[in-house]
Order: C-alpha cells, then sequence, then structure tokens
C-alpha cells in the first residue's frame, strides 16, 4: 500500500509564500511522476505542476513564474515552493504520484489526502 503525506498548507496574506511538501510512503518498485493539483470551492481540480523522476516539470500558466515544483528521490518526497501568493491561489492542494508497485507493473496513481492553502486579501 502506498500513502501520500502533504504538509505545509496554511493561511498567508497575499504576495506572501508556503512551500509544500509531500512524502511517499509504503512499499513499491519505483515513482514516476509527481505532481500538484488544486480544487477551489466550485470549480474542478486543475493541475498545478508536475515533475518526472528525471526532473522535467512543467506548470500551469497561472502559476509560471511563481511557483517551484522540486522532488527528492532518494526521500520519495515532492515539494512546491509557492510565491508572490493571490487570493486566486486558495484552494485545497492535492499530491498525486505514478507508482510502480512492482518492476513489471504498471504505474498507479495515488492521491494525498489534501491540504489547505488560503491566501487573504
Amino acid at each position: 500500500q502506498v500513502q501520500l503525506v502533504e504538509s505545509g498548507g496554511g493561511l498567508v496574506q497575499a504576495g506572501g509564500s508556503l512551500r509544500l511538501s509531500c512524502a511517499a510512503s509504503g512499499s513499491f518498485f519505483s515513482i514516476n511522476t509527481m505532481g500538484w493539483y488544486r480544487q477551489a470551492p466550485g470549480k474542478q481540480r486543475e493541475l498545478v505542476a508536475r515533475v518526472t523522476s528525471g526532473g522535467s516539470t512543467n506548470y500551469a500558466d497561472s502559476v509560471k513564474g511563481r511557483f517551484t515544483i522540486s522532488r527528492d528521490n532518494a526521500k520519495n518526497t515532492v515539494y512546491l515552493q509557492m510565491n508572490s501568493l493571490e487570493p486566486e491561489d486558495t484552494a485545497v492542494y492535492y499530491c498525486n504520484a505514478d507508482v510502480r508497485p512492482r518492476s513489471y507493473s504498471v504505474a498507479l496513481g495515488y492521491w494525498g489526502q489534501g491540504t489547505q492553502v488560503t491566501v487573504s486579501s
């Protein structure tokens, strides 16, 4: 069983910064892409940023230049550094990871429980 545990959410004023972390634990062979998604009230869940095991990244246009995703493969952890936060960034942020349980397995998608980020104006 794979678990993703997120931390680092909270309340911050506009223009401030937060850093989210997500650590994967359990028994598995490897982790491919890891990423962050968010869901604001009344809206669909959307991709924020993701990073491959090789370090390639992509970002939603709305966060480019403000957010940075990174990962520590040795710790099975992905981070999201969020700077210049705006009220529109308020949402529940979810960690996602594509995990291969065994060397012969296809990758399965796993989700964290979510962490609330609230940006006040």
